[in-house]
C-alpha cells in the first residue's frame, strides 16, 4: 500500500524532504533555548552584570527568530507537499478509472469510487501532512528533550523511561480496537453515498410517487448507522487524552517533588534552580510531544484504511488491455461471432450468451428484437470490446477484436447505449465528444441525419445552448437524437443503436433510418429496438431469447417462420388495425 501511494508524490518529493529537515532545525533550536535560559538563570543567581544578561537576551532572541523561520518554512513546504500529493493521488486514481473496462467498474460501485476520490484522499492527505511534519517533530523532540533533560537533571529524567512504555501500550491497544471499526465505517460511507446518489438521480421519480418521507427515513437510518460506528470508534480514541493528561501530571508531580527535595537537601549542589527550571520545560516538551504523537496515531489509524481502499483502485488491473503489438486500422465493418459464449462473472453459473454464431457483412443493416433479459445489449457490447468473450471469438474487419488497439477499435464502432448521457456544456461541446475537431457544418450535417437540427434551430442559442448535467433540460427524444448525432460524427465503420430511438415518434424514427440508408450506406448498422417498425426495413433481423439467437431473417420471412416475432408484431399492430376497421 505504502509503495503504491508513494508513487503519487513525484514532483513534490523535494518539499516532502525539506519539511523534515526544517522541522529538525526547529526542534534543535527549541531544545537549546531552555538550556540557555538555565545558564542565564544561574548567571543571574551568581550576580552577573547587565552586559552578560544582554548577551543572553540577544542570543535567545536570535534563537527564537531562527525557530520561527524553521517552523514557517516547514509549514509552507508541508502544505505544498501534502496538497500536491493529494492532487496527484486524485489524478492517478481518476486516470486509472478511465482505463477500467465494464468488468472493473462492476467490481467497484460508483458511490465507492466517489468516496475514495474525495473522503479517503482527504484523510490520507491529512495523515501525510502529519507524517512529514508532526510525526518527525515529535520523536525528535522526545529524543533531544530527553537527552537535554538527562544532562540537566541526571537520574530525574528516568521518569520518562517509565511513562513512555505506558503510553505506547495504551496507544497500541486503542489502535488495535479501532482499526476494524474504521474499516467497517468506510464501507457504510459507500452505502450512504450510494443512497444519496440514487436519490438525487431519481429525484423526479421520488417526487412523482410522493416518497420524500420514505427516502428521508432511509437516509436518516443510514446516516445514524455511520454515526453510531464513528461514535464507537471516537469513544475509544478519546482514551488518548486522559491517558496523556495522567502521564503529564504524574511526571510533573514527580519532577516538582523530587526536584525541590534535591535542591533543598543538597543546597543546590546536585541540582540548582536554573537546571530545575529547564527540567520543567523539558518535561512539558516531552509530554506535549507524546500528546501530539497520539494525535498522529489517531489520524494515521483512520488513514491506513483509506490508503488501502485507494491502493485497491490504483492496483486494479484493467480486465481488458491492449495486445503487445496491436493492429492500428480496422479494414471494414464486417462482424463475425464464432461460437461465442459469455458470462459477466467467473463465479456466474449461467452464461448470459450461449453459442452465438453470426456473420454480418460490411454495410449490412441488422435489426435485433427480443424481450427484456434476452442479452441484446450484451451481444453488442462484445463488438467494441467493452467486455471480452468467455468462449469463442468476435471478429471485426476480419480480425479478432482482441488483436486491435482498444482506442482504434472503439473509434471504428459508435455505440449509442440504452442510457443516453449528455454532459454539462453546450450542444457543440457534447457533439464534439464524437469528433473534437468537427466543424460547425459537420455538426449540423450529423444533426440533420439524426433529426436533431430542427429542434436545435428553435432554441434561443441554437448550437450554443447550454445542456445541464445529464441533459435534464431537454426531452428524452431530443437527448436520444443528440446522442445519435454525436455517434455519427465519429464516422464509424459500425454504428450500433441500442434501443436509442425509443423516445422518438415513429415518423422521426423512420426519417432517421432513411437518412442512415442514404448517407452512410457503407456503415454497418445494428439497431436494437422494441418496436418491429424500427427494424422491419433491415437486411436481416435477429430474434433473441434467453441469451441465444432463436430466429434470423427478413421481416416478411420472420412473420411466417418465427412465432416470437409474429407475436410481437401482432401485439404492436393490433390496436392500429382495430382503429382502421372502425
Amino acid at each position: 500500500m505504502v509503495k503504491t501511494l508513494m508513487k503519487s508524490i513525484r514532483e513534490y518529493r523535494k518539499p516532502s524532504l525539506y519539511t523534515p529537515l526544517l522541522v529538525s532545525g526547529e526542534v534543535v533550536v527549541e531544545c537549546i533555548i531552555p538550556f540557555v535560559l538555565a545558564q542565564m538563570v544561574n548567571q543571574i543567581k551568581a550576580g552577573c552584570g547587565m552586559n552578560t544578561i544582554l548577551i543572553y537576551g540577544i542570543t535567545l532572541l536570535i534563537m527564537a527568530f531562527a525557530s520561527l523561520g524553521f517552523g514557517a518554512g516547514a509549514g509552507y513546504f508541508c502544505a505544498t507537499a501534502s496538497t500536491g500529493f493529494a492532487k496527484n493521488l486524485r489524478k492517478d486514481m481518476f486516470d486509472k478509472i478511465q482505463t477500467y473496462s465494464f468488468e472493473n467498474i462492476d467490481r467497484f460501485s460508483t458511490s465507492s469510487l466517489v468516496t475514495r476520490l474525495t473522503t479517503d484522499v482527504t484523510n490520507v492527505q491529512m495523515a501525510y501532512m502529519m507524517l512529514i511534519r508532526t510525526a518527525i517533530r515529535c520523536p525528535l523532540m522526545l529524543v533531544f528533550s530527553f537527552f537535554m533533560a538527562y544532562m540537566m537533571g541526571g537520574k530525574l529524567a528516568g521518569i520518562f523511561l517509565l511513562i513512555i512504555p505506558v503510553l505506547a501500550i495504551g496507544l497500541g491497544l486503542v489502535i488495535r480496537v479501532t482499526m476494524p471499526l474504521f474499516r467497517k465505517v468506510f464501507k457504510k460511507y459507500d452505502a450512504l453515498n450510494s443512497s444519496v446518489q440514487e436519490n438525487v438521480k431519481g429525484m423526479r421519480v421520488v417526487k412523482s410517487y410522493v416518497r420524500e418521507s420514505f427516502e428521508k427515513e432511509k437516509f436518516d437510518a443510514a446516516a445514524a448507522d455511520v454515526c453510531a460506528d464513528f461514535t464507537r470508534a471516537e469513544k475509544i480514541l478519546a482514551f488518548n487524552n486522559p491517558l496523556m493528561q495522567f502521564c503529564l501530571y504524574t511526571a510533573m508531580v514527580f519532577m516538582l517533588t523530587a526536584g525541590s527535595y534535591t535542591i533543598i537537601t543538597t543546597g543546590g549542589l546536585d541540582l540548582d534552580v536554573g537546571q530545575f527550571s529547564a527540567m520543567l520545560v523539558y518535561n512539558i516538551l516531552i509530554l506535549m510531544s507524546l500528546m501530539m504523537l497520539s494525535m498522529v496515531f489517531v489520524m494515521v489509524t483512520m488513514a491506513i484504511e483509506c490508503g488501502k481502499r485507494i491502493a485497491e483502485v490504483l492496483a486494479e488491473e484493467p480486465a481488458i488491455q491492449n495486445p503487445e503489438h496491436p493492429l492500428m486500422e480496422v479494414a471494414d465493418g464486417s462482424i463475425d461471432f464464432d461460437q461465442v459464449s459469455f458470462k459477466y462473472s467467473k463465479k456466474a453459473k449461467k452464461m448470459a450468451l450461449s453459442d452465438i454464431d453470426l456473420h454480418i457483412r460490411s454495410g449490412e443493416t441488422i435489426g435485433i428484437i427480443g424481450g427484456t433479459g434476452s442479452a441484446k445489449s450484451t451481444l453488442i457490447q462484445l463488438i467494441s470490446r467493452l467486455y471480452d468473450v468467455t468462449e469463442g471469438s468476435v471478429r471485426v474487419g476480419g480480425r479478432d477484436v482482441r488483436d486491435y488497439d482498444i482506442e482504434v477499435l472503439r473509434d471504428a464502432v459508435s455505440v449509442v447505449l440504452q442510457k443516453n448521457v449528455l454532459f454539462s456544456g453546450t450542444i457543440k461541446d457534447n457533439l464534439r465528444w464524437g469528433d473534437p475537431n468537427a466543424t460547425e457544418e459537420e455538426m449540423q450535417e450529423a444533426c440533420r441525419l439524426a433529426q436533431a437540427d430542427e429542434f436545435i434551430q428553435l432554441l434561443p442559442d441554437k448550437y450554443d445552448t447550454w445542456i445541464e448535467q445529464g441533459g435534464t433540460n431537454v426531452s428524452g427524444g431530443q437527448r436520444q437524437r443528440l446522442c445519435i448525432a454525436r455517434a455519427l460524427l465519429k464516422r464509424p465503420k459500425i454504428l450500433i443503436l441500442d434501443d436509442s430511438t425509443s423516445a422518438v415518434d415513429t415518423r422521426t424514427d423512420a426519417l432517421i433510418r432513411k437518412a442512415f440508408a442514404e448517407f452512410i450506406p457503407d456503415t454497418t448498422k445494428i439497431i436494437i429496438a422494441q418496436r418491429t417498425a424500427s427494424v422491419q426495413d433491415a437486411d436481416r433481423i435477429l430474434v433473441m431469447e434467453g441469451g441465444t439467437i432463436r430466429d434470423v431473417g427478413t421481416h416478411e420471412k420472420l412473420l411466417e417462420t418465427s412465432s416470437i416475432y409474429r407475436e410481437v408484431y401482432d401485439s404492436q399492430n393490433r390496436a392500429g388495425g382495430e382503429k382502421d376497421e372502425q
